[in-house]
């Protein structure tokens, strides 16, 4: 009997002591995929996350309390992040999430968190509906639809092209960019001589290539990712297509290079990281990642870090890990990330410059920037 005692005693001594350590903490939920077809982008929003946190940890932390980041895998995928965000909010205890995730589990996340009332930060994914689910619902990175329209403006206004064919992903993110490019063309002369789609799978494009060298345009607008842009850019220049290629945040990284090879030289994109900044923070987190990931910071790496610094200044201003005080922290401060000086709207989009950048010799680099606060700014209903 005296055993059992002391074990319960020890049990309970054992849970008390977690318990401490865990309120020495503040915990930040993070969803991102780690396996599957979009591992590499999670492991970059999850290293641009992880070395927010060791930043502000190494300044003390907020409210003289770390950050600890509660990070699950959701293969990128709706059916695995809905139960996430019910684990982080019930179990975890989690005193926000950040999606660092794309569109699709995003959405579906963001509905849960809505419900339960605990604010939510979407780092890259741009679909319209993210912010859509409700007032605990933020969003740090450009929405589709509004890189879509800046890369109206580049292509119209800074490039003077003006016949352009445009190909789209067949999903949410292909489609929003595409949507918001078709909203403001007419404005920059703009002519969309024809679009073609393709799927997330695909990596074969002699059909399509094949066309667009018989449409002859002077610019392509595409709406891919990487993975697949890569291969398309170099089946065009392969192909004979020579007119400019103008891309977004999802070839934004130094693997579109790597795979695409000479391919890649004068692709243009509309993104929010400049390589060729000169503000310490940026160079900063530009040497600590490629030391933690072996290879070129990225605009998903980028805007984890982003939406960390955005939560810790909103923690900070809470003054607490009061969800409902988060919440109005969120919506009413400014924060200078290395993706630019983030606020948010009623609808919990944020509004800033974008960064246009150029591959040459090589390396992305700077080619200009659009600030037009009018084409960019962001719906707020």
């Amino acid at each position: 009997m005296m055993s059992w005692k002391f074990s319960t005693a020890a049990a309970v001594a054992f849970v008390l002591a977690a318990s401490a350590a865990s309120a020495e903490t503040i915990k930040i939920g993070f969803n991102t995929p780690q396996t599957g077809f979009a591992a590499a982008d999670g492991k970059s929003a999850l290293t641009g996350a992880q070395i927010a946190v060791d930043t502000v940890n190494a300044a003390g932390g907020v409210n003289g309390k770390k950050l600890e980041l509660v990070v699950y895998d959701d293969q990128a995928k709706p059916k695995f992040a809905v139960p996430i965000a019910t684990k982080l909010i019930q179990q975890d205890k989690v005193a926000l999430g950040i999606s660092g995730s794309y569109s699709a589990p995003t959405r579906a996340s963001a509905g849960v968190y809505q419900n339960a009332k605990v604010p939510y930060i979407s780092a890259y994914a741009v679909h319209p509906d993210v912010t859509r689910a409700g007032n605990y619902v933020f969003r740090t990175g450009i929405l589709g639809s509004v890189q879509g329209k800046a890369a109206a403006k580049l292509i119209g206004d800074t490039l003077g092209k003006k016949r352009v064919v445009i190909t789209i992903m067949k999903n949410d993110y292909g489609k929003s960019l595409a949507a918001g490019f078709r909203s403001v063309m007419a404005d920059y002369g703009i002519q969309v001589i024809k679009e073609y789609q393709y799927s997330l799978r695909d990596r074969q494009f002699g059909p399509i290539v094949s066309s667009i060298k018989a449409d002859n345009p002077d610019a392509i607008f595409d709406t891919g990712y990487w993975f697949v842009a890569a291969p398309f850019v170099s089946q065009l220049r392969s192909g004979g297509v020579k007119a400019v290629v103008v891309g977004q945040e999802g070839y934004d990284g130094v693997k579109f290079i790597e795979i695409a090879k000479k391919a890649a030289e004068g692709v243009i994109i509309v993104t929010a990281l400049d390589r060729d900044s000169k503000e310490p923070e940026v160079r900063d987190f530009m040497t600590e990642f490629e030391k933690r990931t072996g290879y070129g910071a990225d605009m998903v790496g980028a805007s984890g870090h982003a939406a960390v610094m955005v939560a810790a200044a909103a923690l900070k201003k809470a003054g607490s890990t009061d969800r409902v005080a988060i919440r109005e922290a969120l919506a009413s401060i400014e924060v200078k990330a290395i993706t630019g000086v983030l606020s948010f709207n009623v609808l919990g989009e944020v509004q800033k410059g974008l960064k246009v950048q150029e591959v040459r010799n090589g390396r992305w680099r700077y080619h200009s920037k659009i600030v037009d606060a009018k084409l960019l700014t962001p719906p707020e209903k």
